[in-house]
């Protein structure tokens, strides 16, 4: 008779006191996202068209310029939920997000929105002066561009889609300047138009849901619909799919790289993006690009052959 009476009052007991800590945890987890980090993979991309992969000490800079980075975005994510709190509680999806569901109070996202911030900038000053304030630079700019994003910027179309593809820019920028490594123009190039396709195909399915509910997801939907959504997204797939066989060709490349084959990798990103609208388009599931590089197994697949066969060109024959 003891031992279930004994079980009746630790048990209750054990719950109270760890369960708000964990459920706590974890609406801060989902309100700082630190699974949207991936997008700040970006700032190694320099490194690995510099041919710099394997210098540790690049490696340590851009690491550092990857945790900088990937704070200060986790406080914009904080500010975000923040001033879109109302729009996100009539949300079918977002409505479940901390701050609108009540999970988390408003005050507790802005000491988030601090906290991060405050953190980013502390992992950015532990970076050598001499590469320091060039990327403390890119991300501040890069902070108060997307606090004025949040705040208006992203209510007009087709600026909305442009501001998040400039800020893939600006992670390569950051790269960059933490190696000390010049960029392609045609890198730069690439980086905003594969991103914007990215954006496009997003917003395609904010589209879809206005379709089905009649209700717009974000003010500026109502500023696009799935005619020029598809027009939008197979221009600038095209366009990327382009510049980056110019990039491959390019004397420079050739020189640098000694190699006249890297055209042939093109096969790859075709396959990519081909894969990517087919997810838009036909299954319609585009609405989180993170999603559906972490889910998606023919995208993993395609990604990993690329930067293997990029590899091997670029470091090994």
């Amino acid at each position: 008779m003891s031992t279930p009476h004994h079980h009746n009052i630790t048990t209750p007991h054990h719950l109270t006191i760890s369960t708000p800590q964990h459920i706590m945890i974890k609406n801060i987890l989902r309100l700082t996202r630190p699974k949207q980090w991936i997008k700040n993979f970006f700032v190694f991309i320099p490194m690995f068209f510099g041919g710099e992969l394997f210098n540790i000490n690049s490696i340590e800079l851009v690491t550092l310029t990857f945790f900088a980075y990937s704070f200060v975005a986790s406080s914009i994510y904080c500010y975000n939920d923040i001033v879109d709190v109302d729009a996100d509680r009539n949300h079918p999806v977002k409505c479940h997000r901390p701050i609108a569901s009540g999970a988390l109070s408003i005050r507790m996202g802005y000491t988030l929105m601090i906290a991060m911030f405050v953190l980013g900038i502390g992992v950015a000053l532990l970076l050598p002066p001499e590469v320091m304030s060039n990327v403390m630079a890119v991300i501040v700019f890069y902070y108060v561009l997307n606090l004025a994003y949040c705040s208006k910027l992203k209510q007009y179309a087709i600026l909305d889609v442009c501001i998040v593809a400039f800020g893939f820019v600006l992670r390569i920028l950051a790269g960059g300047f933490a190696c000390e490594l010049p960029l392609s123009n045609w890198i730069v190039i690439m980086t905003f138009l594969l991103t914007l396709f990215m954006s496009f195909a997003k917003r395609r399915d904010d589209v879809l849901r206005m379709n089905e509910t009649g209700e717009a997801p974000r003010k500026n939907t109502v500023r696009y619909n799935l005619t020029f959504i598809n027009q939008a997204i197979t221009i600038t797939a095209s366009v990327t799919l382009v510049c980056y066989i110019m990039y491959c060709v390019s004397p420079e490349v050739v020189e640098r790289f000694q190699t006249p084959y890297l055209y042939l990798t093109f096969v790859f990103v075709l396959i990519g993006l081909l894969r990517y609208i087919q997810i838009a388009v036909v299954d319609q599931k585009s609405g989180d690009p993170t999603k559906i590089i972490l889910r998606d197994h023919f995208s993993q697949i395609i990604v990993v052959a690329w930067l293997l066969t990029f590899l091997l060109m670029i470091y090994v024959l």
